[in-house]
Parts: structure tokens; C-alpha cells; sequence
């Protein structure tokens, strides 16, 4: 049966297998405090911290009360750039098939796992494709999906090698000719075939069995716990960000994050919401991607991460929890002010530049001063220093560490 919109939000409200989560270390697992709290308040007492007063400057939402001085111009050559670059970062059919093939062999295993597992240490309770090959965003040259395996109990280090062991085992066993390089880390194993695709596969266990985390012998449960937020992330895109301008624009900002060193602290998940909320319309209908694209320079460029805004509410956490809290100061304020200088070139007509499109000058947007058609573009300098903001930063982790004791010891209270 198919679900409506209206129950589908629901869902996403209601708890579930990985929507209910236990209190933890974060407050309930995976809802990540910032300096401010989860509401951008300071918590308890009389602390003293920069309080949440402020929404960025949105200049779609606003457009009904700015008239505008000049007519609208001709976006045409953007939005042609736009959709080459996007073409360019799209992947082949054959790298797609590529990982398609080893997703589906690998899937194979761990279905025959589930039904049977001898030989495993701890039998397998599920497993959930995630990521960028299953949210269709995944970038050309980049051959990578992402799996999560679910366990009925908490993993060690020496059960997640055993799980790597047999679902090697079982690949050869179902391919001969091929190897399957598979190579255990601390979170999970990889796993690559001989076409050069690579699957990451995330370990991680039952949200019930979070409070019974032992640091001594098992996984650090920020690592269980970041898995089972991929799972809600993957859910929730799905439901409500899959329209392909907004895939269009993610691979779009991950592209620009590689090529600006101001855009690195943008996670996969920050940047998803960012898309999502750049290439919607107050009204909830979707934007051009040229006004999508210009959108999510904007609200960069005006302080949307920056500490004090209420920046983008998480969806898959309850409570009022600001996705950017997971940054640092420093990285808050290079992501401003590199925005804020990619937004003036890009208005001076440097799309091809920001882009890295053909015909593009060499240099370096974020560090070189630029000319554009007689305007001198000046790169920002950082408003944020550790050692000028010393206090700032003590506070922030005073704060930190503060709510990360109170939530623990309301988790092993409960």
C-alpha cells in the first residue's frame, strides 16, 4: 500500500527501529549538541553563550517585499554551464554497472548470511543500502556505494573482522576468478572488485543494545550510532529529496568542496540538506538549478552555519537540533567566507571559474585577487582566531563536555 505524504511525515515523526533512539553521550543517540545546546541556548544555570537569535538572510524568501532595481537577467549561459558541469559529474554507465555488481553480489551474501549464519561471531539482523549510490549522487570517478550491516549484538574489533572474513569467503566462493580484496577497519570493512568498484560497509547493532556499549571491548558507539543515522538519512532522502535538481546540486557543492579548501568542513549530510533546502521554494515547489545554485551561495555567504543562526533543522533527529552544531568555529567561518567570496565573483560573471568549466582562467578564486571586467574581487579574510577567541573556544568545549556528562548520566540513569 502505497504511503500518503501526510503519513509518510508521520512516520518520520514517529519512533521506530531507528527513529527512537536511547540517550547517550549526544542526548538521545545522533542528535549532536552544538556550543549552544540543541536549541543554540546555553544549557543549565546561568551559563553564559551566544544565544540562537537569528534565521540567515534568504534573499528567495524575501523577494516579495525587495523590489528589484534592475530586470531580471539573462541566466541562460549559467544555467547551460550548470548542466554541463553536472553532465561531467555524472557517472558512467559502466561505472554505475560496475557498482551495481558488486552491490547486488555482495547483497547476495548477506541475505544467504542472515538465513545462515555459521561462522559468524554475531548473527546478522539486517542489512540497508545508504549513501551516495543509493541516493543517486554519486559523483564520475568515484565507483563507491555504501552498505550498513545491522548485527543482533555490539561488535568488537574481532567480530567485524570475522564478518569481513566470511563475506570474502562467500564472494569467492560465488565468483572464483575474482578475489575480493576486503579490508576491515575500525567502523566496518571494504570490500573492491576487479572493475574498480569499492563498497564501504558500515557495521553496526540494535539501538537497544546502545546503552550496553562497552569502550573496553566493543566499537565506539559514535561509530554505531553514525551508521544508524545513515540508515534515517537515506530514509528521509528518499521520501523527500530525490528530485533531481536537488541531485543536480549536490554533486554540484561536493565538487565545489573538493576544489575550495574553505568549502572542506561541508559534510555529505550537511550538503544534502543545503541542496534540499537551496532548491526548494518557500511554496515547496522546486527552483531552477541556476536559482538553486546562486541560493546555496547565498545562504552560505550569509552566515546560514555560522554560530547564533538557527541555520537547517535536522529531520532525522528529534528535537530542534541544528545540522551545522557538528562544525567547529573555525570551520563555520571558512565556509562563510569563501561563499561570500565565490557569491561576488559569480556575480561579476566568473560561473566558468567556480566551476571549473572549459575556458576557465587559472586561478585561485578563494586566494588570488581577481578582475572582473574592470572590478577588483578581494578574497575575505577569516573573522575567527583560536588565539583571539580563546575564550570563545573554551567555551564551546566547557559546554561540550558539560552536556556530553549530563546526557550519559541520564542514559544510565534511565
Amino acid at each position: 500500500m502505497t504511503r500518503t505524504k501526510q503519513g509518510a511525515r508521520r512516520g518520520r515523526n514517529r519512533g521506530g527501529p531507528y527513529g527512537g533512539r536511547p540517550a547517550g553521550p549526544f542526548g538521545p543517540h545522533g542528535m549532536r549538541r552544538g556550543p549552544m545546546g540543541m536549541m543554540g541556548r546555553p544549557q543549565g544555570g546561568n551559563k553564559q553563550g551566544p544565544p540562537m537569535t537569528h534565521y540567515a538572510f534568504d534573499p528567495v524568501v524575501v523577494e516579495p517585499h525587495f523590489g528589484k532595481a534592475d530586470p531580471p537577467s539573462n541566466e541562460t549561459a549559467l544555467n547551460d554551464a550548470l548542466l554541463k558541469k553536472s553532465q561531467q559529474l555524472t557517472p558512467t554507465t559502466l561505472e554505475q554497472g560496475s557498482v551495481q555488481n558488486l552491490v547486488s553480489k555482495m547483497e547476495s551474501v548477506l541475505e544467504g548470511l542472515i538465513l545462515s549464519p555459521t561462522g559468524l561471531n554475531i548473527p546478522v539482523e539486517e542489512m540497508r543500502a545508504v549513501g551516495s549510490f543509493k541516493k543517486g549522487t554519486m559523483l564520475a570517478g568515484h565507483p563507491v556505494a555504501d552498505l550498513v550491516i545491522i548485527l543482533k549484538e555490539t561488535p568488537g574489533a574481532a567480530d567485524i573482522e570475522n564478518l569481513a572474513n566470511k563475506v570474502q569467503e562467500k564472494l569467492k566462493e560465488a565468483t572464483p576468478s575474482e578475489d575480493f580484496p576486503t579490508q576491515a577497519n575500525e567502523g566496518g570493512f571494504n570490500t573492491t572488485s576487479s572493475e574498480r568498484a569499492l563498497v564501504r560497509v558500515l557495521v553496526t547493532t540494535l539501538p537497544k543494545n546502545l546503552f550496553e556499549v562497552d569502550t573496553q571491548k566493543h566499537v565506539d558507539s559514535k561509530l554505531l550510532e553514525g551508521a544508524l543515522a545513515t540508515i534515517r538519512h537515506a530514509r528521509w532522502f528518499e521520501e523527500s529529496a530525490s528530485h533531481t535538481t536537488i541531485r543536480f546540486l549536490i554533486r554540484l557543492l561536493k565538487d565545489l568542496k573538493k576544489r575550495f579548501a574553505g568549502l572542506a568542513g561541508l559534510t555529505p549530510w550537511l550538503i544534502d540538506l543545503l541542496a534540499f533546502k537551496s532548491a526548494t521554494g518557500p511554496n515547496g515547489s522546486n527552483l531552477p538549478i541556476t536559482a538553486a545554485f546562486r541560493r546555496a551561495l547565498q545562504l552560505l555567504a550569509a552566515g546560514c552555519f555560522l554560530p547564533g543562526s538557527v541555520g537547517i533543522l535536522d529531520p532525522c533527529e528529534s528535537g530542534q537540533v541544528r545540522a551545522h552544531s557538528v562544525l567547529g568555529l573555525e570551520e563555520q567561518d571558512l565556509l562563510c567566507m569563501t561563499s561570500q567570496t565565490l557569491l561576488r565573483t559569480l556575480s561579476h560573471g566568473a560561473y566558468n571559474e567556480i566551476l571549473g568549466g572549459d575556458g576557465a582562467v587559472s586561478t585561485s578564486l578563494d586566494t588570488d585577487i581577481t578582475s572582473w571586467g574592470g572590478t577588483i574581487v578581494t578574497p575575505g579574510e577569516p573573522a575567527y582566531n583560536k588565539e583571539a577567541h580563546k575564550k570563545e573556544s573554551e567555551l564551546l568545549e566547557k559546554m561540550n563536555e558539560e552536556t556530553s556528562g549530563e546526557q550519559k548520566k541520564a542514559g544510565e540513569n534511565k
